[in-house]
């Protein structure tokens, strides 16, 4: 089977026309993308696979997110691919093609969310509305040089927006500058706002050692830079056995719940699956119950421990990705061994449920890379507002 390569962002069944947002608002003139998992009304959601797409009807209503930045005044002017059912990091579609990532060209964009990320890096749009359950916004956004977050869990409406592993699953969004990727997060996050000064910044060694040379190094000088406007930074670790169990347990019950949401899809109609995906949903059939409940005494001990950590006023700090954007052509074994390094970077947030936002840190060999502050239940507004305040130290080339 051949596949049309697309390197555009946007999928093939993208809406017709752009989506006006309302006449005025926090959002009004803006533009904005949205990943193929949201519900708009009149289109269909692909979920990365076109035989997903042909199964499902258009959706009858927006689902919250998009209802709420219509309202608010952006346009929509497209849908973006991502990875099929979201399960990978690289950005990779084997039906769609792979977004261009203008800010590290023959290099992937990252994924899941790697058409929004991609459209958003390359000027096509002022943000960009991606989700995140093991690094599907942290990642690309990494890649692309953006602001990116993955919110506190829960904060915004799930609703229409599809399921991948609800643990883990986060509606979340793309700027590439700070005061729209403020603004942003003003609109979608629901009331659970936890206010608090932050008083205090650690900086994750252990997470910083899982990071090639150079990009910890750049990280760590951007970190220094940074002092003069941040409370005393403290070094400590936070992963007391290593990042290895918590990332195993994350890995297991992601599989179970992927399973749970996809599986019945999967073993009716068959669809063709791309390769990584292919063998990643084979493996989720295969976990048990059993094995899922042991895991998540795993996710609830992990989740008491980081939270105690990362309490109202205290954010961490780490690398968002332990290396630049690995190139196009990759073999399939290096990717999957990246997938496994980049999972002990992105599981804390993700077992804690705590909000984690991704700034551009400037380059390695002429590639983006992100650091990221990691804050306490219900402080994404915190997380929001540092990101101007650092704005200054971003973006620059190293």
């Amino acid at each position: 089977m051949t596949h049309q390569v697309y390197h555009s962002a946007f999928v093939p069944h993208d809406i017709k026309a752009p989506i006006r947002g309302a006449p005025i608002g926090p959002l009004a003139g803006l533009t904005a993308v949205v990943k193929d998992m949201y519900a708009i009304a009149g289109e269909r959601m692909g979920c990365g696979n076109p035989d997903w797409l042909a199964a499902h009807e258009p959706a009858m209503h927006n689902c919250p997110p998009v209802q709420k930045i219509i309202d608010a005044g952006a346009t929509i002017t497209g849908k973006t691919i991502c990875d099929e059912f979201f399960y990978s990091i690289t950005g990779i579609n084997a039906h769609y093609g792979m977004p261009i990532n203008l800010r590290a060209p023959g290099r992937v964009p990252g994924g899941s969310s790697s058409g929004s990320a991609a459209a958003c890096g390359a000027g096509l749009c002022d943000f960009a509305l991606g989700s995140d359950t093991g690094g599907s916004v942290r990642i690309p956004a990494s890649f692309n040089g953006l602001y990116g977050l993955r919110p506190t869990h829960q904060r915004i409406a799930h609703a229409g927006v599809a399921d991948m592993a609800p643990s883990f699953d986060v509606p979340g969004w793309f700027a590439a500058t700070p005061g729209v990727f403020r603004r942003v997060g003003a609109v979608l996050l629901n009331e659970q706002r936890v206010t608090a000064k932050i008083g205090r910044v650690v900086v994750l060694e252990d997470a910083f050692e899982q990071a090639e040379e150079p990009v910890a190094t750049l990280l760590r000088t951007l970190v220094e830079f940074m002092s003069d406007d941040l409370p005393p930074i403290v070094h400590s670790c936070i992963a007391p056995d290593g990042f290895d169990p918590w990332r195993e347990a994350f890995r297991i019950i992601q599989a179970y719940e992927t399973w749970q949401t996809f599986g019945d899809f999967v073993t009716k109609v068959q669809p063709k699956i791309g390769p990584g995906i292919r063998e990643r949903m084979a493996f989720a059939a295969t976990v048990t119950h059993a094995q899922a409940d042991a895991s998540r005494l795993v996710h609830a001990d992990a989740r008491e421990h980081i939270r105690q950590i990362a309490a109202p006023g205290t954010i961490l700090v780490l690398p968002t990705a332990p290396s630049i954007a690995p190139l196009a052509e990759t073999p399939a074994a290096d990717l999957e061994e990246f997938r496994t390094r980049v999972m002990r970077l992105t599981c804390t947030a993700g077992l804690s449920g705590l909000p984690q936002m991704t700034v551009p840190a400037g380059t390695v060999n002429g590639c983006p890379i992100g650091l990221s502050f990691i804050g306490w239940a219900g402080g994404d507004e915190a997380l929001l507002d540092l990101a101007c305040t650092l704005a200054r130290h971003c973006g620059a080339a190293a």
